[in-house]
């Protein structure tokens, strides 16, 4: 894939519209092409932007002023049987009603769909790293070699250790893209299982409160002192949750 056929898959990428062949092929493209990445970044930027700074208009007072003088005059003068009054209460109440009952729904809504596309981004980073020759930049199980590699990278290096001593080795670190944002990213194995800690800022950290299992693969939220992370694996939940207590323990 060129930059032709790239630029304009970017949008669809980003929003999550592509299957998952043309996402690979997208990202293998996007792994060598500097430009396609920065446009990933500024598509991101304008998103927050948007959501951060669009400006809400209020109606104009001469618009409200007729709206309010045909409700006026399209008003019944007759006297309305007490009756129907009463049923426009309940009504109106019942609706109320509703309205408290189905907010908190929508408003987890919004904050599913913002983990969704985390874990989109989660999972598609994952599965391209298992793709590629080498699932990592840096190749180096000393967290001496790995985290000054980080520094200048990344706004904050992560903490690095190694558990080879309780089976999860140290592989080394690479710089990924989830959202289109850099993030650092940890690698170690356990056996025959490729696991990558991604370390991300809290905003993103929040959109995935909990352990997900997706697509054959577990995403489990990790508290590495100071910084957020998520663990994507292949492995199960409780190999899992082990070395997420090995990396809370050295926080």
């Amino acid at each position: 894939m060129d930059c032709e056929t790239a630029q304009p898959l970017l949008a669809a990428y980003f929003d999550g519209e592509l299957d998952r062949a043309a996402s690979r092929e997208l990202e293998a493209h996007v792994d060598r092409c500097a430009a396609c990445r920065a446009a990933l970044v500024e598509l991101d930027e304008l998103r927050s932007g948007l959501r951060r700074e669009l400006p809400r208009h209020a109606a104009p007072i001469a618009l409200r002023e007729r709206v309010a003088a045909t409700n006026v005059a399209s008003r019944p003068r007759a006297r309305r049987p007490r009756a129907v009054w009463l049923a426009i209460a309940a009504s109106w109440a019942l609706a109320f009603c509703a309205g408290a009952l189905v907010s908190p729904w929508f408003a987890r809504d919004r904050g599913d769909a913002a983990g969704g596309q985390l874990e989109r981004d989660l999972l598609a980073s994952h599965w391209r790293a298992l793709a590629a020759t080498s699932p990592v930049d840096v190749v180096s199980s000393d967290r001496h070699t790995v985290k000054p590699w980080f520094a200048g990278k990344v706004a904050d290096a992560p903490q690095v250790h190694d558990f080879a001593d309780q089976g999860f080795p140290l592989v080394g670190g690479r710089i990924d893209y989830v959202g289109g944002r850099r993030v650092p990213v940890l690698v170690y194995r356990h056996g025959q299982h490729l696991v990558d800690v991604f370390v991300l800022d809290a905003a993103s950290a929040v959109a995935l409160a909990d352990s997900h299992a997706a697509r054959g693969s577990t995403l489990l939220p990790v508290d590495l002192g100071g910084q957020r992370g998520v663990v994507v694996t292949d492995m199960d939940l409780q190999e899992t949750t082990a070395l997420k207590g090995l990396l809370e323990q050295r926080r």
